[in-house]
């Protein structure tokens, strides 16, 4: 499938998406109402919207795109069940550290829930992926960095979803990069970058929000396109990328030093509201 292609359907795929959930709300329209940051009532069903979208555009990029399709249904999936049926409890529980401290003492929180579940997604999704290396344990050692990839990419770009248009113009530059890049990812790249486009209008506008549905499920499409890149640096490059940037965000406010860096202050309120 050429670049070009996969991009338009996954547009299509987000729009198509999107006016088939605002016609039929799963559940109603309040069902998925959320108050953001700003105090302003959001609508989740862009998440969910994305979600769906790109997890069915991803059929469309032959073997690959099925394994992204995979990644990112199950991120989708398992976010909705966090975005929908977070226990009052379970709120104050931030962070990877916190929610495997909880299950230390026996609290199996959403948040834990979502771990394995996107972990299993993110397995499957590797294993789909054609393997490399000559010896089993080679490959083993692939596939193993491929799925911890996918699974960190899908919680890294939950986690910098915390203002309007953010996580998805993450998404735009990073899907844009490995598009532009080329090889066996580049389609998968494509239609996650046409449909995080697609979403980006209503999420600067504050009328919908990703949530964990869709952060999760784009995240987990990137990944995926960075795991089938041919290049064993930037892959390794990448998994060091994602590790370190999800232990910082442990210590470090992502937000506060966005908005103490003149350059990332910018880019980050283009176009908000």
């Amino acid at each position: 499938m050429s670049r070009l292609r996969a991009a338009l359907l996954g547009v299509t795929a987000a729009g198509a998406a999107t006016a088939a959930l605002e016609a039929r709300p799963p559940g109603g329209r309040a069902r998925w109402e959320r108050t953001n940051y700003a105090g302003r009532t959001v609508s989740l069903l862009g998440g969910l919207a994305q979600a769906a979208g790109v997890s069915l555009a991803l059929t469309g990029a032959g073997r690959t795109g099925a394994a992204a399709a995979v990644a990112a249904g199950a991120g989708g999936a398992l976010g909705a069940v966090d975005d929908l049926t977070e226990r009052e409890g379970d709120r104050h529980v931030k962070g990877l550290r916190g929610h495997l401290t909880a299950l230390g003492h026996g609290q199996v929180t959403t948040g834990t829930l979502k771990i394995a579940g996107i972990g299993g997604g993110a397995a499957l999704a590797a294993l789909l992926l054609p393997a490399r290396g000559r010896g089993p344990v080679t490959r083993l050692v692939d596939r193993g960095t491929n799925a911890a990839l996918i699974a960190g990419s899908a919680n890294l770009l939950n986690l910098l979803d915390l203002r309007p248009g953010r996580a998805l113009k993450v998404t735009c530059l990073a899907a844009g990069g490995l598009t532009l890049a080329g090889g066996p990812g580049a389609p998968v790249a494509a239609t996650v970058l046409g449909t995080a486009a697609a979403g980006l209008p209503d999420d600067l506008a504050e009328r919908t929000m990703l949530g964990d549905t869709g952060a999760n499920a784009l995240g987990a499409g990137l990944g995926t396109a960075l795991a089938a890149h041919p290049s064993r640096l930037l892959r390794a490059g990448a998994l060091a990328t994602v590790v370190g940037l999800t232990l910082l965000s442990e210590k470090v406010s992502f937000s506060q030093v966005i908005d103490r860096t003149p350059v990332l202050h910018a880019v980050d309120s283009w176009g908000r509201r």
